[in-house]
């Protein structure tokens, strides 16, 4: 008796079509995620600064990581620039949301702060400013940000906030580090007509100054003290690292947070 394969089932080699057509289907998803990483990734480089003012007395790093998951575009940025009167400025913030509308915004928040600054020296007014631009954008959208800026005549760094986490500071033995306890104002693009307060601390010694997004300090089941807490652990344990280093170890606390958006760290080393 001949046994007849039921209808219904596939052949050996309706199998194997099959399994090819799915590969085949596989690397082809694999290869378009890829390139919209490799795009997401060259929009964030080419929105990125390509280098950071460095100044005698003050050093700076920065590093950013795309986001782990989606199209690895973010809202996360760095800056440094001169201003006109000899002094340097410095910027990190996070765009809500993470699509290229996110990215672009950025772009056009990292620029008008440039443009603020080049005529309000004050961190508390460039914010202010700043703030009332992208609301007169109408992009939907708000910003967290820090502001530093740095007097080489005397040594002093100013810096105001925007709903943004604060600068984590370490002297130079490493015996300590803590989060500054500077007030902030709302994120940028909420309210108008905002102030933000300024704070003053003069950079004597040799120490660091390190900013960060939430990217690098917050998980989901990590709360954003337990990240601020390791990074202030990271400058005491490595604060003789020269900022390119501990700007990249302290990256690294964002795989301990488990945290899967878009991450930025900026580190200014000063010394006598």
């Amino acid at each position: 008796m001949i046994r007849r394969r039921p209808a219904d089932r596939p052949s050996a080699d309706d199998l194997l079509t099959e399994l090819g057509r799915l590969t085949a289907s596989a690397l082809e998803q694999a290869e378009l995620q890829r390139a919209r990483v490799e795009l997401a990734e060259a929009l964030q480089r080419e929105l990125l600064p390509a280098a950071l003012p460095q100044q005698p007395g003050l050093r700076a790093a920065a590093r950013y990581a795309p986001a782990r998951h989606g199209l690895s575009v973010g809202g996360d940025w760095y800056d440094g620039f001169r201003l006109p009167d000899g002094s340097v400025a410095f910027s990190l913030g996070d765009v809500q949301g993470h699509d290229v509308e996110a990215a672009a915004i950025m772009g056009q928040v990292r620029v008008g702060l440039r443009a603020v600054a080049s005529t309000a020296a004050d961190p508390g007014e460039v914010l202010s400013r700043a703030n009332d631009l992208l609301i007169s954008m109408d992009s939907r959208r708000f910003a967290t940000c820090s502001f530093l800026r740095y007097d080489p005549a005397t040594g002093d760094l100013s810096h105001a906030r925007a709903g943004h986490v604060p600068p984590v500071w370490a002297d130079a033995d490493g015996r300590w580090g803590q989060c500054a306890d500077d007030d902030g104002g709302p994120p940028l693009g909420v309210l108008p007509g905002q102030t933000y307060p300024v704070s003053h601390h003069p950079l004597t010694g040799t120490g660091v100054v390190a900013l960060v997004t939430d990217g690098v300090v917050e998980g989901p089941q990590f709360p954003i003290e337990a990240g601020l807490d390791r990074v202030a652990a990271v400058l005491r344990e490595r604060v003789a690292d020269e900022p390119d280093v501990l700007a990249a170890e302290l990256l690294e606390v964002a795989d301990l947070t488990g945290h899967t958006d878009d991450a930025a760290v900026l580190v200014l080393r000063h010394d006598d």
